[in-house]
Order: C-alpha cells, then structure tokens, then sequence
C-alpha cells in the first residue's frame, strides 16, 4: 500500500545481567534482525588475544605449539578493544608497533585478586598454562592483538549466544474441564519440560513456565492421542525473542551487547551510504568496502 512503512523500533528488555551472564527479550522486530545480532556477538566484536607466541626456553611437557594455542585461547581484559587500531591499519609502524606489559606493572593481576593483602581464599586460580616440575624451565614473549571472532575463535568475546521464540501457549479451558485429574496429571507430565502443573486448590491446568516450552509438540501430541485435538494452541510470537548470552570474560555481558549494537548499526549505516562509495569508505574504510563485496 503506498505511503505506508514498515519501519519498527525494536526494544531491549533486560531480564538477568551478572558480570559474565545476560539474559534479555528483543521485541517489535523480525528474526532476521535478532539473528544478526546474534552473529555479530559471535563472530565480529573486537577484542585482544595472544596472537603470536616467541618461545625462549621450554623444558615443560608440553610442546611449544601446544603452549602457543592455550595461551592464545585465555581471554585477556579487552574493554578498551573497540577503540583501537588493528594493526593491519596501522600505517606509521607497518603493523609492527607495540607497548610492552610486564607482570611488575601494578595494573597486571591474576583474574582471581582481590585486594593488595593477597589471592581470594579460595580453590578457583585462574587458567593453568602448564604445570612445572623441579628443574623445569618456560620463558616465552606473547604478542596480543586487536582480531575478530571471524578471523579466529580465540577473538570471541561470546562463549555462548543463545535466542527463542517467545512461546504463545492458550489453554482451552472447556475441553481441559472435560477431562479427569488423572487424565490432566497424565497430560502435564507428558510435557518433557515443567511448562504446565496442576492447581492444588482449583484442579485446573496452569502455565507455569512457558519458555520452558521446547517447541518439541509432545503435550499436543499427548491431547490428539487422548482423543483432545486442540486442547491445547502453542504459537510462536514471531517478534518477540529471548536471548541468553554467556560472555568468556573478555568483556563483560552487558558490555557484549551495547558493542554488537554499534557494530551492527555502523553496518547498516555502510549498506545505507553504498551508493556513495566514496562517503563509504572515507567514513566506514575497510568495513564499507566489505560490504559492497570488495
């Protein structure tokens, strides 16, 4: 129909939000976007890892290639990853400039410290590169650089980004009165997931959880074989997703999503300004030319 828009502003509810953990619904938008936030999470976010490992002594069991891919897999602190520079762009030192860290600089602690007194009493002490005996001796120099998790896994900010349907789940009341307690006590527990229970006091079937629901069609199933088709209507709310989203420490959850937000606006701002491949890669560089496919 002429004049009229289908543009939707898309909201952001959060529902859970621990330092590693998020839990959050994406409303008044289409899968299309909710999958494409869900890769930029994944695969394009910034952050630093141990790119290039230069091994001096090793006298562990470990190998030096073995040593060299656990270091880059540990996730180093990369709040500050989105502002700078990979160092493929950077044009006054070749891609070779770098600032040294030492394990002497107050700034560098274990991920477990708590205070200048001492470690956390407690079992967890971060992440174990090798264990050394007696006589054992490892002396390396690791590089960390600015990377996506496209270019390689140990990039990724996200260990886990999950998202669902939001379920629509309708009792019909009228043919639910129509069976016995036994008969609704057979029905909710067909159901593999806690999704519905039993009132003790009304005797009537309840949602209780419905995103427990796992679109796997058993109680529907359940109801055809009692003779109730019908008894029970499981839509999917086609604009409305819930999101779980585990971060490796990297940055923190949150943060997670407020940069894939900008990512993913800076790309539709590129398909936006594709027409004006000049605008484009002045404002968007090498970002703009991707998206044109160059």
């Amino acid at each position: 129909m002429e004049g009229k828009s289908y543009q939707r502003f898309p909201r952001v509810k959060i529902r859970e939000m621990r330092h590693d953990y998020l839990k959050f619904e994406l409303r008044d938008t289409d899968a299309s976007v909710a999958n494409a936030l869900r890769r930029v999470m994944i695969a394009e976010l910034p952050t630093v890892a141990i790119d290039l490992v230069e091994i001096e002594i090793n006298s562990s069991v470990l190998n030096d290639e073995f040593i060299a891919h656990r270091l880059g897999l540990i996730p180093l602190t990369s709040n500050r990853a989105m502002s700078m520079r990979f160092s493929r762009d950077c044009d006054a030192c070749d891609g070779d400039c770098h600032k040294e860290l030492l394990s002497s600089d107050h700034t560098v602690v274990p991920v477990d410290f708590s205070d200048a007194s001492g470690y956390e009493a407690s079992e967890q002490r971060g992440i174990i590169i090798v264990k050394l005996r007696r006589g054992q001796e490892l002396r390396l120099r690791a590089i960390a650089r600015k990377g996506i998790g496209k270019d390689h896994a140990k990039w990724s900010p996200a260990a886990t980004v999950t998202f669902m349907y939001e379920p629509d789940i309708c009792i019909n009341e009228e043919m639910m009165d129509t069976l016995s307690l036994e008969e609704k006590a057979a029905w909710v527990d067909s159901s593999p997931t806690k999704v519905f229970e039993i009132d003790p006091n009304t005797g009537k079937v309840v949602v209780v959880d419905p995103e427990a629901y796992t679109y796997d069609d058993e109680v529907i199933k359940k109801a055809e074989a009692m003779g109730k088709p019908g008894l029970v209507d499981i839509t999917a709310k086609e604009d409305s997703f819930i999101f779980t989203v585990e971060s490796t420490g990297a940055i923190k959850a949150s943060q997670l999503l407020l940069n894939a937000i900008e990512i993913l606006k800076q790309k539709l701002d590129a398909v936006r300004l594709s027409e004006d491949t000049v605008e484009a890669d002045d404002q968007f560089g090498e970002l703009g030319a991707h998206m044109r496919g160059g």
